[in-house]
């Protein structure tokens, strides 16, 4: 069986079994709680990205009470979000969301816009999020494929241990096909097919004696053949550019005054890699240079 292989589970047979174990077994997390509001939902969505749960609940917890709206990021400085960003990984991403906060406060009120395309038309805003503020903010009926329900839908009903690198149109018209019509429960069932993937049909060591829908699921009920496709890809941390950039954004996170070279060339030893590095800081907007040579988070 391939990726294309359509699913021939009636997907009504999985709708109540993965909802039922929801239903049960849903983390009690801050951004699920109704007081999260669409602002929380979409902080938590940013956050969530490529970063586990446990590193994103104090920082979600200490935004939330320092930009409870959208409108108080926008009126504080980017550099702030990104100071506030701490280890999070993937600072642009803070720079992002201030960029949508300032727009939600600009062109909607600042209100998060329940529509699907007005969220699209956020900046930093891609169709993953778009989808998943629509869906867990709004109980819109959307397909939301993050890593974990793609990795879900390829065993349950394409048979194959791990989805390709990349989304393709075939997942998205399977992950059309498998969603409940009623709006309500399609959102359950975006939240419920997500947590599934987190919690029990993990990428490593997946529990099969705790999935709802073993039974019907494609890959197990093929013996778990191995992955066939382009190996996956491995995240590599230790000696890469985006090492470097972490020190040298922690240094300056660290001071509440702008920094010399000096500081940020003792950092790191090798002084090409530390020059590009810091350039890319620059041109991503993550970092300010100042006439003096002095460094600091950006102000405007």
């Amino acid at each position: 069986m391939t990726a294309t292989t359509a699913t021939h589970t009636p997907p009504a047979s999985l709708h109540d079994p993965v909802i039922g174990w929801f239903e049960q077994h849903a983390r009690d997390l801050p951004w699920r709680r109704p007081e999260a509001g669409a602002w929380g939902v979409m902080v938590s969505e940013f956050m969530l990205q490529q970063t586990p749960v446990s590193r994103v609940l104090p920082v979600y917890e200490q935004w939330m009470a320092r930009w409870p709206r959208p409108a108080d990021l926008a009126a504080d400085a980017p550099g702030e979000a990104v100071r506030a960003w701490g280890r999070l990984g993937y600072p642009r991403r803070a720079l992002r969301l201030h960029g949508a906060a300032q727009a939600i406060t600009e062109r909607h009120g600042g209100d998060v816009p329940r529509e699907h395309g007005q969220l699209l038309a956020l900046p930093g805003i891609g169709e993953y999020t778009a989808a998943a503020v629509a869906s867990f903010a709004y109980g819109q009926r959307h397909a939301v494929l993050d890593t974990n329900v793609r990795r879900v839908f390829a065993r349950a009903a394409s048979g194959i241990q791990y989805p390709p690198n990349a989304t393709t149109a075939a997942e998205r018209k399977l992950a059309r096909a498998l969603l409940p019509e009623e709006e309500e429960r399609a959102a359950r069932w975006a939240a419920a097919t997500m947590e599934l993937g987190a919690l029990v049909c993990t990428a490593k060591n997946e529990d099969c004696t705790r999935c709802p829908i073993s039974g019907q699921c494609a890959w197990r009920l093929a013996g778990k053949p191995a992955h066939q496709g382009p190996a996956r890809r491995g995240q590599t941390y230790a000696g890469t550019d985006r090492q470097v950039r972490g020190r040298l954004l922690s240094v300056l996170r660290d001071s509440v005054v702008p920094v010399p070279q000096s500081a940020l060339d003792a950092v790191w030893e090798e002084p090409v890699q530390r020059a590009r590095a810091l350039d890319g800081l620059v041109a991503d907007g993550l970092v300010e240079p100042l006439a003096n040579g002095r460094y600091r988070l950006p102000l405007t």
